[in-house]
């Protein structure tokens, strides 16, 4: 079995392979794009361009050993242009990029709304636009990119999660706070539409949002505890 360490300074990007290598999956055999039939042509762990800049060619091959070489090449490119942008990113976040980068091309990401959260620091901001770029080109959502997508926000936040404002325990306080005061409510909404509508629809179905939770059925088998109840 080929770990991640065998090439030098591979740990640099370990979290960030682990995730292309779970979901890219391995192919030793060049395979066309679903969208055209022929080129772009992939192979290894996602590669199209070998590091000498030519293309992955119909029938082409290679063992596992080559398809992390050229992988490890591809995350080197986007670390240093990411690195140049000055996003002030945790490892974590770096990482994750790398990943989702990889994942959807660097111009995609560039011109994307996740580049304006990052310019403002804005994290949380930035991992809600992650989980919208689960479709492929017919507008259809992927399972894998889905999964995909969680696993690199939660990446993306580990180190983060250590603030206050990204504390796991936010939406549990809010509940527990709500009044139904104008500004909750349109916090609830901006909250909302912003939220990945296949999340959004796990939470609700999770949560049981449909049922009425003071319509529990009565069990008059069970006994109360009266002690210190005073008589009518």
């Amino acid at each position: 079995m080929i770990g991640v360490t065998w090439l030098p300074l591979m740990s640099d990007f370990s979290a960030a392979i682990e995730l292309i290598r779970k979901y890219e999956g391995y192919n030793e055999k060049a395979y066309p794009d679903p969208a055209t039939g022929g080129e772009p042509y992939t192979i290894g762990y996602g590669t199209q361009f070998y590091p000498d800049g030519s293309p992955v060619r119909r029938g082409h091959l290679c063992t596992k050993r080559k398809a992390l070489e050229y992988l490890y090449h591809e995350l080197e490119v986007l670390d240093t242009e990411l690195k140049k942008l000055n996003l002030g990113l945790d490892e974590s976040m770096h990482q994750a990029l790398l990943s989702f980068i990889h994942s959807v091309g660097w111009n995609s990401f560039l011109y994307s709304n996740i580049i304006d959260c990052l310019e403002q620091e804005d994290w949380r901001g930035a991992s809600q636009e992650l989980p919208k770029w689960i479709f492929d080109q017919d507008h259809k959502m992927v399972g894998s990119l889905l999964h995909r997508r969680q696993e690199e926000v939660s990446l993306f936040l580990r180190e983060a999660n250590d603030c206050g404002w990204l504390s796991t325990e936010i939406l549990l306080t809010a509940f527990r706070n709500y009044t139904a005061a104008s500004h909750q409510v349109s916090a609830i909404r901006r909250l909302e539409e912003s939220i990945n509508p296949y999340t959004l629809s796990e939470f609700a179905n999770d949560f049981r949002i449909d049922e009425d939770p003071w319509d529990v059925p009565f069990d008059s088998s069970e006994e109360f505890d009266l002690t210190g109840v005073c008589d009518i």
